[in-house]
């Protein structure tokens, strides 16, 4: 028996043969009739490992509820989840950009062996987002992600001024620690009233970002990026996501339908729009790559080069996430960027409907007064924050993330490091000078392994009043907290002989984010000399999961996959 809202659960639980597959289920909660309804996976990220997913649990319940509202059988199954905030800076951090394969693979599993007819995937931190995508795109069954929401600020009194906190604070309290601007005990108030509760990271850090993209993509329902994790909007959010799964099915709409080349240039344009994480290019790489469509980090110059910078959102500005909740989210937005002809506006969402459609009864403006999104006559910056840099130590590409508030170009001395832990103890103590520019290599994809971020490096220069006066450059990643003079992304990493790892202590290198170029002042006779004598490092892990990722991942310019060329 077949049933055509049913493809993948007819065959696992119809018929006869089919009763010890039916038994199993009675026994979790089903009754006789749920076995004739779509099957509708609720994917949770739940954990008590980081605030940024502690509530999902709530939220799929939530979504499931909708699932079975709309004509669904829903079940609800987990996934794992790390937090970048608690392990950045150590050697778990190596771990992070491994979860999103290992989160997309464990999605695929469960959909694939219980014969799923849809799903809804629910995220928070930001891994897990991308992961979740990368598992719809390849399943290509009808499905929905549900962001976790953000958190709202915390606040304390720092040396008699009432302030607004996040996990960013924390970092630059580090800093200012070290310096000696910080106490004990004003540390210590940071640490332990920066981060209120439930949510992910308040600023347009890397979940933010993500969920904005993601939205801007089609494959979340409008507004879902910009809602507050504790809020009614959300849980409404997600009830809404386990229908739209059944309407999805009724229509013949697939993640694939939904996750073409426009659509990614909607999604850029966005993240664009508001600011941004860096890894926002790697991971709309990954989430290409899933669904089979053809982007390349040269996308995000040629898109930059007509979207401005319009939100005024931290790292590098003033407003946290929550503040554009309050103003209206991110439709408005898209909304202003449609009219400006920004936005491919006949693109296909999870509504069923096009984005334009989406979009043709929403606010066109923000209410009057409002500093959080600068209109498109007067932007932040003209173009894009997100710069794509070539040159002699990138000849495969890297990315840096320069609002203009840093400077648009950086010539200094090499400081280099084996190792983020070498790097930041370096900071800590004072090592670092005006005008350097400190390397952090053999951080890459195959040579941390797993791309660590440097989170902890570039707050503490923050901290320690250098943010201006000194440039870090690595072949791993930043973290969407960071802000500054930096790039990540070197490619290739110095793992796999890449230039980076052939710099030394003095070499002088600019940075132009103007030309979009990077380069030590080496000719190549010198470079190759240097390369003559280069041997490959031993890979750091030889068992386990992160071996196994060394292996089989990509370059971070490809998106850092590791099912591109099985």
């Amino acid at each position: 028996m077949s049933d055509e809202r049913r493809p993948y659960s007819s065959p696992m639980l119809d018929g006869p043969d089919r009763a010890p597959s039916r038994g199993m289920l009675y026994a979790v909660g089903f009754e006789k009739e749920d076995f004739s309804k779509p099957h509708i996976g609720i994917a949770s990220t739940w954990s008590q490992v980081t605030p940024c997913n502690i509530h999902i649990d709530r939220l799929a319940k939530e979504s499931a509820k909708g699932a079975d509202a709309a004509g669904g059988k829903a079940v609800i199954f987990n996934t794992i989840t790390i937090s970048d905030g608690i392990s950045m800076g150590t050697e778990g951090m190596k771990y992070s950009l491994v979860s999103r394969e290992v989160i997309a693979d464990s999605i695929e599993t469960v959909v694939g062996c219980e014969g799923m007819d849809g799903f809804v995937a629910i995220g928070g931190c930001d891994k897990n987002m991308p992961a979740c995508v990368m598992a719809m795109a390849r399943m290509n069954r009808p499905s929905v992600f549900v962001y976790g929401g953000t958190i709202l600020p915390g606040c304390a009194t720092i040396k008699g001024k009432e302030e607004q906190l996040d996990i960013v604070s924390i970092f630059e309290a580090v800093g200012k620690h070290a310096s000696g601007e910080f106490s004990d005990e004003e540390l210590e108030t940071v640490e332990s009233c920066a981060i209120p509760g439930e949510g992910s990271c308040g600023g347009m850090y890397t979940a933010n970002t993500m969920a904005s993209a993601i939205e801007a993509l089609g494959m979340s329902l409008p507004n879902s990026s910009a809602q507050a994790a504790v809020s009614d909007d959300k849980m409404r959010d997600c009830f809404d996501a386990g229908a739209a799964v059944l309407n999805l099915i009724d229509k013949g709409i697939k993640p694939r339908d939904i996750m073409t080349r426009k659509a990614f240039e909607n999604a850029i344009t966005v993240v664009i729009a508001l600011g941004g994480s860096t890894n926002a290019v790697l991971h709309l790489l990954g989430m290409a790559s899933a669904a089979e469509v053809e982007l390349s980090i040269d996308d995000f110059t040629e898109i930059g080069k007509r979207v401005p910078l319009l939100a005024d959102l931290k790292p590098s500005g003033r407003f946290v996430m929550a503040e554009l909740v309050r103003i209206g989210g991110t439709v408005p937005l898209m909304r202003m960027l449609l009219e400006a002809g920004l936005l491919h506006g006949d693109c296909m969402t999870v509504t069923g409907k096009t984005m334009a459609e989406n979009l043709a009864n929403s606010p066109l403006v923000y209410p009057e007064g409002q500093e959080v999104i600068r209109p498109l006559d007067n932007p932040i910056k003209k173009d894009s924050h997100l710069r794509i840099l070539y040159g002699n130590i990138a000849p495969g590409g890297a990315v840096a993330k320069i609002t203009g508030k840093e400077g648009e170009s950086f010539t200094g001395k090499a400081k280099v490091f084996d190792s983020e832990d070498d790097a930041m103890k370096s900071i800590l103590e004072g090592g670092i000078q005006d005008g350097d520019v400190i390397v952090i290599r053999r951080e890459g994809p195959k040579g941390g392994p797993g791309m660590r971020e440097m989170l902890g490096p570039t707050s503490a220069i923050m901290g320690r009043g250098l943010g201006k006066t000194v440039a870090l450059i690595t072949d791993g990643r930043f973290s969407g907290g960071s802000h500054g003079f930096v790039v990540g992304h070197i490619t290739p990493e110095a793992h796999e002989g890449g230039p980076i790892g052939l710099l030394v202590d003095g070499d002088e290198i600019t940075i132009d984010a103007v030309n979009n170029k990077i380069s030590v002042n080496l000719d190549d006779e010198a470079l190759q000399a240097r390369r003559d004598n280069w041997t490959q490092p031993e890979p750091r892990y030889t068992r386990g999961v992160l071996a196994k990722y060394a292996k089989l991942v990509t370059s971070a310019s490809e998106g850092a996959v590791t099912d591109k060329y099985l």
